[in-house]
């Protein structure tokens, strides 16, 4: 490795680019209660290969006539600005001035007042946009007023697709009941179910849950008093649902008491299963509320985007390079798969570029340490898998890096809403592609994703690969990490949905395997019956010397 690592120039490294010193003299510029305004709410999971523009989400006519939506007159000269405004309880002004806030968000001032009073709401808004806020208020507040304790068991269940946007949530809640006597718990997937069962037998008035544990519980739990639930949140359902919980949300609902329950709602996409499940789950006429569909672009505009071409073989030398370079900087990197998130942090930290990493094979103690380790941290890297990429507000992220290519363009905007989030943020971002992968710009430009290519000469691109291929060829535990990385790489490429840009046969195989540390490819069988479409089903075995641009069947020996 080259002399001067820590210290690589910073002229002109990616064009494009504002100079980074530049911005922390901006940011010193911000206010801390600007700064510590952030929130969340994301857009939605793109269907196959077909970027409909994000724009249309908040039409009527995207609206299922059946669940009878009303739309809100938006009079924003005499909606309320500040919290102050809201004549809210003086323990719950109390904490949200020690949060501290004091003028809200879009979707708090259209959503807060309604909710308040009672009403229904299908809710959506971008990314780091406060919508946690929006429905913990008016939630803490019915519990407040209606004097709930814990011997009346739970009164608002929060459901959260993932136990990390659910811990998040639990720690908003936990500050802003801070001065209220009502209970609050979490049950998620992963952790000590007796220690759930106990806290809920001693009653927990408002609940944050994953919904696989929250049915459990609900089913099996004897001692959980949720006859008096008043308030149900259903938060990313879109994301819940396409995480595969269609059935047990459909069986929450139903055991839940419909009676004089509020249902909260929040989807940035109305698919026909979130149609389904707001028409079971929300009274008729529910509040229609969409920040975002007058807005000219589907990102935030504290964000500065760019992407970079490079060939496969250069991919982990620009990295590692960008990342040595930003070392003083927070950054998050996205990876296709647990075994690359694996194999890379094991990598990065062996030759002494230490990183944190997140992924979804983790144990859940392991991913909750390292979720608050990152997030309390002023400075560092976090690679990891689309698991952090939906919800989770992790303060001052400088940069987002899309080492591999999201699937589709919403989750391109799930990804970079980790940085630049609040009404006031800043960050940027970095998505690599190769060669063969610039068709995944059109998709972008579709869906409103502002784009500017970013240069990075070669000659500042460190020369590692001769001491990466020597590093995997000695180590036997790195080898094996490598491979596996491969093989995952090779089969999240495989099954990715927009094949027209991303055809894995399009490949340099050699190239790819010389990314993972490999002077040649090693053979690996990749399982193509779940993730390609009929007519292609199998396994196919991936070798040296592949020859490129035709379908392989078997291993192909030297030449």
């Amino acid at each position: 490795m080259e002399k001067d690592e820590n210290e690589i120039e910073d002229e002109e490294d990616f064009a494009g680019f504002a100079s980074e010193e530049e911005e922390d003299r901006e940011e010193d510029r911000v206010t801390a209660a600007q700064e510590e305004q952030v929130e969340q709410k994301e857009t939605p999971k793109e269907a196959e290969e077909r970027p409909a523009s994000l724009g249309n989400l908040g039409q009527p006519s995207d609206l299922p006539s059946a669940l009878g939506v009303s739309l809100p007159t938006i009079d924003t000269a005499n909606d309320p600005q500040e919290f102050s405004q809201l004549n809210l309880s003086e323990k719950t002004m109390k904490a949200i001035n020690e949060m501290p806030f004091r003028t809200m968000t879009e979707i708090q001032r259209r959503a807060i007042p309604p909710l308040l009073a009672g009403r229904d709401v299908l809710g959506a808004a971008k990314t780091g946009s406060g919508k946690t806020l929006a429905f913990l208020i008016p939630a803490v507040e019915m519990l407040y007023s209606l004097r709930f304790k814990p011997r009346n068991g739970t009164g608002v269940i929060v459901v959260s697709p993932t136990r990390e946007l659910a811990l998040q949530i639990f720690g908003v809640a936990r500050e802003l009941m801070a001065y209220h006597s009502q209970t609050y718990g979490i049950v998620i997937g992963g952790a000590n179910r007796r220690a759930e069962a106990e806290k809920l037998g001693k009653g927990v008035n408002l609940l944050i849950a994953t919904p696989g544990r929250l049915l459990d519980h609900l089913q099996n739990t004897q001692g959980f008093v949720f006859k008096n639930v008043r308030a149900l949140v259903i938060d990313e359902a879109d994301r819940i649902l396409e995480v595969g919980f269609e059935d047990e949300m459909r069986q929450i609902v139903k055991i839940l008491p419909k009676e004089d329950r509020q249902t909260m709602l929040f989807s940035a996409t109305q698919t026909t299963k979130v149609e389904d499940l707001a028409r079971i789950s929300l009274r008729p006429g529910p509040l229609y509320i969409n920040v975002d569909h007058y807005q000219e672009h589907s990102t935030v505009e504290g964000l500065e985007q760019g992407y970079v071409i490079c060939e496969a073989d250069m991919r982990f030398r620009l990295l590692f390079t960008f990342l040595k370079k930003h070392l003083k900087k927070k950054v998050i990197v996205f990876f296709s798969s647990c075994n690359c998130v694996k194999y890379y942090a094991e990598l990065l930290n062996y030759i002494d570029l230490p990183v944190l990493d997140l992924h979804g094979k983790q144990k859940q103690q392991k991913r909750t340490n390292t979720f608050f380790e990152f997030c309390n941290a002023t400075h560092g890297t976090l690679i990891c898998t689309d698991v952090a990429a939906r919800g989770l507000d992790i303060p001052a992220v400088d940069w987002i890096v899309q080492f591999d290519p999201p699937d589709d363009p919403r989750d391109y905007i799930h990804r970079v809403g980790r940085t630049a989030r609040g009404a006031t943020g800043r960050g940027k971002s970095l998505m690599f592609l190769q060669p063969n992968e610039v068709g995944f710009l059109q998709h972008l430009k579709k869906a409103r994703v502002p784009l500017v290519e970013f240069e990075m000469p070669a000659k500042k691109i460190l020369d590692i690969q001769s001491q990466l291929e020597m590093l995997i060829g000695k180590n036997y535990y790195l080898n094996k990490s490598a491979k596996d990385g491969y093989r995952s790489y090779l089969q999240a490429y495989a099954s990715h949905s927009l094949r027209s840009v991303f055809n894995v046969n399009e490949l340099d195989l050699r190239k790819v395997a010389r990314s993972f540390g490999f002077a040649t490819p090693p053979r690996v069988d990749i399982n193509l019956g779940a993730s390609m479409k009929k007519g292609v089903e199998g396994r196919r075995a991936y070798g040296s010397q592949m020859k490129q641009g035709k379908r392989f069947t078997g291993h192909r020996g030297r030449r």
